[in-house]
């Protein structure tokens, strides 16, 4: 009989991993994530909407279609590896905060890419991510075609003031909507919610022209904070 010691059995151990492991399919599954994170980079700049873009979150959307394909890699090959990547991970806290909404979706699009590259679904993963960049980029496109929101605050001496103002924002603005109002003896101050029929904000100008008036502030507004 011959006797197995312990090295043995790890050296055995050890090339069948290694045997079993292939560095073609690992490099073609990687190139893969690495198009799909362009893919998706290319998207979220194309839909970005807010005030602000951060080239270091794009670049971490491609960062994290890498990371996550070459983990699910890892772990689909060991289920011992796999429960201690579960066991890794589940110390990890984040504490970035999201500014946009839409930018959760990013993250998730890029970590179910590389879920699914890892697993070695690369039809699936080139499908869903064409459907949902194309669902992404028509609703971009619909809602640039919607027109300018903005935030109008001004200020006015008196109500007659107040109904000249505001009959010139009705004629440049498709849609208005009062969000404040605040009267005092100095006067009165509005806080209006419009969307242009032009992008064209000349009228601002003009509305400091009329007697009575004070001030007038144009703000960009996207939607997703106040009420």
């Amino acid at each position: 009989m011959l006797a197995i010691n312990f090295s043995d059995i790890f050296k055995s151990k050890f090339l069948e991993k290694f045997s079993a492991f292939s560095l073609g399919d690992t490099l073609l599954t990687l190139a893969v994530a690495f198009l799909m994170g362009l893919f998706i980079l290319f998207v979220y700049k194309k839909t970005f909407s807010g005030v602000v873009y951060s080239p270091s979150f794009g670049l971490s959307l491609l960062g994290l279609t890498l990371i996550s394909t070459f983990v699910i890699l890892a772990v689909t090959s060991n289920v011992v590896l796999s429960l201690g990547m579960v066991g890794a991970l589940s110390i990890v806290r984040f504490r970035s905060a999201i500014k946009e909404p839409l930018d959760i979706v990013y993250l998730f699009w890029s970590i179910a890419v590389g879920i699914v590259l890892g697993a070695g679904m690369i039809p699936l993963a080139i499908v869903g991510s064409a459907l949902l960049g194309i669902m992404l980029l028509s609703f971009s496109a619909l809602r640039g075609k919607s027109g300018s929101t903005y935030l109008l605050v001004f200020r006015c001496e008196h109500e007659q003031a107040e109904q000249q103002m505001m009959q010139l924002v009705h004629q440049q603005a498709k849609k208005c909507s009062v969000k404040a109002k605040t009267v005092t003896a100095c006067g009165v101050e509005l806080t209006l919610e419009v969307s242009l029929k032009q992008d064209d904000t000349a009228f601002v100008n003009r509305l400091l022209e009329i007697d009575g008036a004070q001030q007038a502030n144009l703000v960009s507004y996207k939607g997703d904070y106040g009420a």
